[in-house]
């Protein structure tokens, strides 16, 4: 019974991974676990961030993929004066640590003025946890690395049975 049970956690896996938006590519290791390696295009990233940053006042958020880092601009309406807008950037890094995604947000500013760090660490949060689940993300798989290039983000995930 609790093969069968195993073996259905994986084939779940496997579905999520297939269903989701992403692309993956899957293949079986010597152990019998499972390498499931998950693409995220720019766009699919773009959405990703502005859905973990949450802010209604910004606006044309635009990602540009590079070699091992995401930078990321747009503008965000001042709060006081709708019709001025003041200029957002920063830079993120993924990695892993100890099986995890890790998102760290540096160089984070408007117009110069560097944002306050609070809500740095809430968007390193939640944008670690929105990619994690991106891929559709199992109790069972452990992120073994992360890669960013000029056209796409790859995470490699090792899936246990």
């Amino acid at each position: 019974m609790q093969k069968i049970s195993k073996t259905l956690s994986v084939l779940m896996v496997i579905f999520l991974f297939l269903t989701s938006a992403c692309k993956a590519n899957i293949a079986r290791n010597d152990d019998g676990s499972l390498t499931v390696e998950t693409t995220i295009t720019q766009q699919e990233l773009q959405e990703v961030i502005s859905a973990s940053i949450a802010d209604p006042l910004v606006q044309e958020l635009t990602v540009s993929l590079q070699t091992g880092y995401v930078s990321v601009t747009g503008t965000r309406q001042r709060l006081n004066d709708a019709s001025k807008t003041d200029t957002l950037s920063f830079r993120l890094d993924l990695s892993v640590s100890n099986g995890q995604l890790i998102a760290s947000v540096t160089g984070a500013q408007i117009d110069g003025t560097a944002i306050e760090q609070n809500r740095v660490d809430n968007w390193n949060q939640t944008i670690a946890n929105r990619l994690s689940n991106f891929g559709g993300r199992n109790e069972n798989a452990t992120l073994q690395s992360v890669s960013v290039t000029p056209e796409i983000v790859t995470m490699a995930w090792n899936v246990i049975r």
